[in-house]
């Protein structure tokens, strides 16, 4: 059975406020980490969207639970939101991106439950994209993500990168198995969190 209390009841306001800013900043590692893969190829920059979820999961969950209402989506990507406006590395896409996932993941949690399984399971799955935002700027300003690649990566970066940005097709399908990795990784999670996903209904 269901625990009937929710696990952010049990603890105080403080430690819940902490364990949120450290699900935060968890979650940006994940953000460095992908966007670190490009170091290895442009192709693991583009497409490790769809992988990350297997991470995001984790946190996206034992967030929800510490905040039983609106704003679980809010506050991790608003996060990131934040601190990357200030670093200067959010462009429009991004922006716009993020804004449009947080909101259906916000909606579709409301409209199935915030202290339910189905609510953070659903709700999942449009914030798994949120990666794809921070990267869709390869499609949206290719010219300006060559010329970024000229002058930050090592030489002849920028050719490896055009073939993966001429590839929408690959693009296409890595979304679309973003849907089953996301909720494949929700399922994950849960099993490996039995505790906490037991505060949900």
């Amino acid at each position: 059975m269901k625990s009937s209390n929710n696990y952010s009841s049990n603890i105080s306001k403080s430690k819940r406020l902490t364990h949120c800013l450290l699900m935060a900043v968890a979650y940006l590692a994940i953000f460095i980490l992908g966007a670190s893969s490009g170091m290895i190829h442009p192709m693991c920059y583009a497409y490790i969207g769809a992988l990350l979820p297997l991470l995001f999961s984790f946190v996206y969950l034992y967030t929800a639970t510490l905040m039983p209402r609106f704003g679980a989506a809010t506050l991790l990507n608003g996060f990131l939101l934040v601190l990357f406006l200030l670093s200067g590395e959010a462009d429009g896409a991004f922006i716009i991106g993020m804004v449009v996932l947080t909101a259906l993941s916000e909606i579709i949690r409301k409209v199935k439950g915030y202290n339910t399984l189905k609510g953070v399971r659903w709700s999942f799955v449009p914030f798994a994209f949120s990666f794809f935002a921070y990267t869709l700027h390869w499609w949206t300003d290719t010219e300006g993500s060559l010329a970024a690649a000229v002058e930050e990566m090592p030489a002849g970066y920028d050719e490896l990168m055009k073939p993966v940005i001429d590839n929408i097709p690959m693009l296409v399908v890595a979304m679309i198995l973003t849907i089953p990795v996301a909720i494949l990784a929700m399922r994950l999670a849960e099993r490996a969190m039995k505790k906490t996903a037991a505060t949900l209904n």
